[in-house]
């Protein structure tokens, strides 16, 4: 788990479950565009006439939706979290932290366009130095079809060449990721802790709608929003029958109280990712299929069977 999704995370912790996003199309714009995906998160106008050429992006999720939809050449500079594509990233400059970047070395790359986080601070001095600047922020898998296509309409991709070949890929994927589960571990009770905290995933979440197409049970209320703060009794009063956990997360659970008084802890129904496995889960965006291939395998082992 990164610095970056760890302070994102308590920017949304007062943001409650968000709806589904519909497919009603906004007049004039292209067949099969979400009318929520022309604009970014604080409402300024996606498209554009000439297609950016050089582009930084500041958020992982980010980065990997602009290469996937074949574009990686196009970025000029990353933040330090954009590991994905390993073999394309490997040789652009890193600008620091999403929310923190070196302002400078942005200026210096000269590019078309800034795609970042909301939550970024940097953004109201990006836009003064004479910078374009895309605010995307994905949290639901909804979002992430929404920013699949804001990411299309910048690119100039029609969406079937772009977001809508993506999200079918990315649906075939985690439908074929649930199917995989034994009916016996259905209902399941699941504590996803994202990072220390602790904060969890909620029903509502990117993480949360993983789960529930796996037809698992989370022991987290929908009305505490995506990614609420816990305090760590929640768990011993919640008695999940399986526990996920990030890398860093499970370094620090065992100093919860209680901790080893829990069944999953005593019969070792614990996952703790590994710091691949977590930096694939935790991002909201074009992995998502192969979030739900990791988070199943670990359920298939771990999750307690129905008798009968």
């Amino acid at each position: 788990m990164n610095a970056l999704l760890r302070r994102s995370l308590r920017a949304v912790i007062c943001v409650g479950a968000l709806a589904l996003v519909g497919v009603a199309h906004a007049a004039g714009a292209p067949a099969g565009v979400p009318a929520n995906a022309l604009k970014d998160e604080r409402g300024r106008v996606i498209a554009r006439a000439q297609q950016p050429q050089r582009i930084v992006s500041l958020l992982p999720s980010l980065t990997e939706t602009v290469c996937v939809m074949g574009a990686c050449d196009k970025l000029v500079g990353v933040d330090r979290y954009s590991n994905w594509p390993e073999s394309l990233l490997t040789t652009l400059p890193v600008l620091g932290g999403g929310l923190d970047p070196n302002v400078e070395a942005i200026v210096a790359l000269k590019p078309d366009v800034v795609l970042l986080s909301n939550a970024a601070r940097v953004v109201d001095r990006l836009e003064a130095l004479g910078l374009r600047t895309v605010a995307l922020e994905p949290r639901t898998q909804a979002d992430v079809y929404r920013v699949l296509h804001s990411i299309g309409l910048l690119l100039g991709l029609p969406p079937e060449q772009g977001a809508e070949r993506e999200w079918r890929r990315m649906q075939a994927g985690i439908n074929a990721a649930a199917q995989s589960l034994p009916a016996g571990v259905h209902g399941a009770k699941v504590y996803f802790e994202v990072s220390r905290g602790p904060f969890v995933a909620g029903p509502s979440s990117f993480i949360g709608e993983l789960l529930t197409r796996m037809q698992m049970g989370n022991v987290v209320p929908n009305e505490m929003g995506p990614f609420p703060r816990l305090n760590p009794e929640f768990i011993l009063r919640a008695r999940p029958d399986v526990i996920l956990m990030g890398n860093h997360s499970m370094q620090v659970a065992h100093t919860y109280p209680g901790w080893y008084t829990l069944d999953a802890v005593k019969h070792q129904r614990v996952c703790a990712f590994d710091a691949r496995e977590s930096g694939v889960i935790v991002r909201p965006g074009p992995r998502m299929d192969e979030a739900a291939r990791i988070i199943a395998r670990c359920l298939a082992e771990k999750a307690p069977r129905r008798a009968g």
